[in-house]
């Protein structure tokens, strides 16, 4: 393939995966119009339209859907194969592209990021804070950090920890409201509550005890959230009883602001997983990276505070 087909094909890639001609620029270190030259000599060169481009946004034509879908792996794995010869096989080099969920990204996993750069200067990370489940493999991510994504075809999970679910409220909010000594008498209490980011819809309270009882709790909605950290921030300031998980909730709990209540029951506990593509020639860069994070959430203490519940 030739030198110049090969740059109109890294812009195009990059314009599709970033959905900006200037994120694409900042990441390929061009200018935004440098970028947008190569996609038009591309799409001159393949005589079809492969954006809808407009003022505020940046589309694929169904032409430009079909050529991402069917290059975007490939082409990405040459480019790993290529950045391993030049620096060494099997050395670990390049960008690395990872979603992370907000909370435990900011808290949990930059801490480790900075001791992993240590550990392997040659690589980059390029982090992106986002509580959906993105589509790792289409959306172009090396690796994903979070719970709840779809394990599709190509995609391989290794869980980091399960995350067990805590009630929890405010010390001032249980001076003026006695605290529940049973699940039933939450019916008396003010929650705060979630709204499922993939449904729509109120997630409800199911509890459960050491004994294996399981019940399902009504309680009075006084606020609904989509993010679990914003409701332990709610929960903190006295608005009513939350069910967090617990990497949002300990901060808080750790430093007085919220309690545990009913301190025996917890909601199902749910498995937080780091993602990435199940294909045969995973980079050097990637394999490190999984490795790290897994050993570091099982030795750093991490995995062990998530569950107790």
């Amino acid at each position: 393939m030739d030198t110049e087909l090969s740059s109109y094909l890294d812009a195009f890639i990059a314009a599709a995966d970033e959905h900006s001609f200037s994120a694409a620029a900042r990441r390929l270190g061009v200018t935004p119009a440098a970028v947008s030259k190569s996609v038009a000599r591309l799409e001159a060169r393949l005589g079809v339209r492969l954006f809808r481009r407009s003022t505020r946004s940046l589309a694929l034509t169904t032409d430009g859907a079909r050529l991402y879908g069917q290059v975007r792996l490939p082409w990405s794995e040459i480019g790993d194969a290529l950045t391993e010869l030049r620096e060494g096989a099997g050395k670990p080099a390049g960008t690395l592209k990872v979603s992370l969920a907000y909370a435990v990204g900011h808290r949990y996993v930059v801490p480790l990021v900075e001791r992993f750069v240590r550990r392997y200067p040659a690589v980059v990370p390029d982090l992106y804070f986002d509580n959906r489940g993105v589509d790792v493999v289409a959306e172009g991510f090396d690796a994903a950090i979070g719970g709840g994504i779809e394990l599709t075809e190509g995609l391989v999970a290794r869980e980091l920890a399960q995350v067990g679910m805590v009630l929890a409220a405010a010390p001032a909010y249980l001076r003026d409201h006695p605290a529940p000594a049973t699940p039933d008498d939450l019916a008396r209490h003010g929650g705060v509550l979630r709204r499922s980011l993939a449904s729509g819809r109120l997630l409800p309270w199911r509890l459960r005890n050491g004994a294996g009882e399981e019940v399902v709790v009504t309680v009075r909605a006084v606020a609904v959230l989509d993010d679990p950290d914003a409701m332990a921030r709610a929960a903190a300031c006295g608005m009513g009883i939350a069910l967090l998980p617990l990497p949002h909730a300990l901060p808080l709990l750790d430093s007085g602001e919220l309690v545990r209540v009913l301190s025996g029951w917890h909601g199902e506990t749910r498995p937080l997983s780091i993602y990435y593509s199940s294909r045969k020639l995973v980079p050097a860069r990637v394999r490190v990276f999984v490795d790290f994070i897994v050993d570091e959430f099982r030795t750093g203490g991490v995995r062990q505070r998530f569950a107790t519940v």
